[in-house]
């Protein structure tokens, strides 16, 4: 078996590049090269191993790019519909490009079996702080043309330096571009964990990046990246940058690729470990079952009460120990529902044990699910609106109710704590069809879709997600207003998806719960909360294990 068998083809639709494995199910390209695997299937093959055929792969991380020539982030990580038996690729120490020959093996138009390219990196600074400018170093040789992007491009012993992201005279560019490693963390910070860096050992690095994970569901104001910095680096070790950190990701980073001191990394990590939970973090970067998180639900249930328009049944139960404990249920006027929600919300509480994981569940008709329950407040007293206190999700009532997909939606969960999964965009300038939808979300056996546009402004495609069942929905309250939207500009649904896919990448389904909950504080906090992205992001999160009991019908009690 070739050693360099991780080098990957990819096809989607009629976009024909390269890519790496750099896990046993992910592997490594351009988003250019994927960007129509909304509508056509992602394919990877290795031509080194001939025999394991096309596989179907899914975006599992998108690294932000929006379509343009010079836009930044132009790197997809792919999910492989199964493990392949093949070594990843290795990659070198960071600007170790310099100097020497470079190699990318591509797949221009009639070599399928692919083709080498001889380069190297042009010395200087990077262009825009983002790409590194490649240089044919023979006339005769074999050009970066159509088929190369998404290449790794390695060095002589095969260690990784970078991925071809732009082929000369092709999409603008009149000179072979890559992203290096250090560029490529920045869309995806798991690759942290992969690259050597000075006095970093690899077990140290994968502590880091495991706990930087673990932290991103974590909403505590102890996790502040500047504090850690400093924790990290000691007083006499390099400032802070200007501006400080947006992120953990961005503090861990830093000090990964920028601080010379071996030691940071690990004060870093073990600092970040104390704050988390008091022990340090499992040194393999593999994460924990997905589905670890014991929550205990508050279920608030809305139904129509047949007893005019206006009228609803509201119930309010608490899970524990897998048995559902009712709390209390009336009917009312749609304009009491809110007050009488905090109430029981309050009273549940108390049928939780003291450790439980609380989420707030509201089951709703489906005409109700883009309802802004996550801004209603916790009380008269506390106007901290529901979302910001608590890890809180929405669910569709029929859907909860059915047995048929309660038992789909069981086996698809048991899926998705096997491992990660793709965001499938559901944009609203396309003009996908309801059965295309369909057809697209059961072939790719989506478990998280994001909508640009609300239930209330895309009812039918809504309905798809609801129906196939996909296990996790988002979506902005108030996204893109709906198809007569001219799509031709800025729009607010497609920028939510694009803000949406970075913000989720690799949040196990599972956790997203308390990540939303991350985010929605992030949003309240702004001076113009309304501006923010994330401001009315709405989350349907349906896991019929969390639910062990059926619910009983709903009834309209006597007044």
């Amino acid at each position: 078996m070739s050693k360099d068998a991780w080098h990957a083809r990819v096809e989607c639709g009629r976009e024909v590049g390269a890519g790496f494995l750099v896990s046993s199910r992910r592997v490594l390209t351009c988003a250019h090269v994927v960007r129509f695997g909304d509508t056509a299937e992602i394919t990877v093959s290795f031509p080194g191993r001939r025999d394991l055929g096309g596989i179907t792969a899914s975006v599992a991380v998108h690294g932000g790019w929006r379509g343009g020539v010079t836009d930044p982030g132009d790197l997809a990580v792919l999910e492989l519909a199964r493990e392949v038996p093949l070594a990843p690729a290795v990659f070198a120490p960071p600007d170790a490009e310099y100097g020497g020959e470079l190699v990318a093996y591509g797949f221009p138009k009639g070599y399928d079996e692919g083709m080498l390219a001889s380069y190297r990196a042009l010395p200087g600074p990077r262009i825009s702080d983002e790409w590194v400018q490649l240089e044919a170093t023979a006339a005769h040789g074999q050009p970066l043309v159509a088929g190369f992007s998404g290449a790794a491009v390695t060095l002589a012993d095969g260690g990784v330096v970078g991925m071809v992201s732009a082929v000369a005279g092709a999409r603008g560019v009149h000179a072979g571009r890559m992203l290096p490693s250090e560029v490529m963390a920045r869309y995806w910070p798991g690759l942290g964990a992969l690259v050597p860096t000075d006095g970093h050992a690899a077990e140290a690095r994968g502590q880091l990046y495991e706990l930087v994970r673990r932290a991103g569901r974590t909403a505590s104001p102890e996790l502040a990246p500047d504090r850690l910095y400093v924790d990290a680096v000691g007083l006499f070790g390099p400032p802070l940058p200007p501006g400080g950190f947006a992120s953990l990701e961005q503090a861990a980073r830093y000090v990964q690729w920028e601080v010379p001191d071996p030691d940071a990394v690990p004060r870093f990590a073990d600092r970040l470990a104390e704050l988390l939970d008091g022990t340090p973090a499992a040194p393999s970067p593999a994460a924990a079952s997905p589905g670890d998180t014991p929550w205990s639900p508050i279920v608030v249930e809305i139904e129509h009460s047949g007893a005019g328009a206006d009228q609803v049944t509201v119930e309010v139960s608490a899970y524990r120990d897998g048995h559902r404990r009712p709390v209390g249920t009336r009917r009312l006027p749609r304009s009491a529902v809110r007050a009488y929600v905090q109430e029981r919300i309050d009273e549940a509480f108390t049928q939780l044990a003291p450790d439980a994981e609380e989420l707030i569940t509201f089951v709703l008709p489906r005409e109700w699910l883009n309802e802004p329950v996550a801004h209603w407040e916790c009380s008269d007293d506390d106007p901290t609106p529901l979302g910001c206190a608590y890890p809180l999700v929405v669910a569709d009532r029929s859907r909860h109710r059915s047995g048929r997909q309660r038992h789909q939606l069981a086996r698809k969960w048991q899926k998705l704590d096997a491992g990660g999964t793709a965001v499938h965009r559901v944009d609203c300038g396309s003009q996908e069809r309801p059965p295309s939808l369909r057809r697209r979300l059961r072939e790719q056996d989506a478990g998280v879709a994001a909508y640009a546009a609300p239930p209330t402004a895309a009812r039918e495609r809504f309905d798809v997600g609801v129906n196939v069942p996909v296990p996790v929905l988002l979506w902005s309250r108030t996204g893109c207003p709906g198809p007569d939207t001219d799509h031709d500009g800025p729009c607010p649904g497609r920028s939510f998806l694009d803000e949406l896919d970075r913000a989720v990448a690799g949040i196990p389904p599972a956790e997203l719960p308390r990540h939303i909950l991350t985010l929605r504080e992030t949003a309240e906090a702004e001076d113009e909360p309304d501006r923010h992205w994330a401001h009315g992001i709405q989350l349907l999160w349906d896991d019929p294990r969390c639910f062990p009991e059926p619910t009983a019908c709903l009834h309209s009690p006597v007044a």
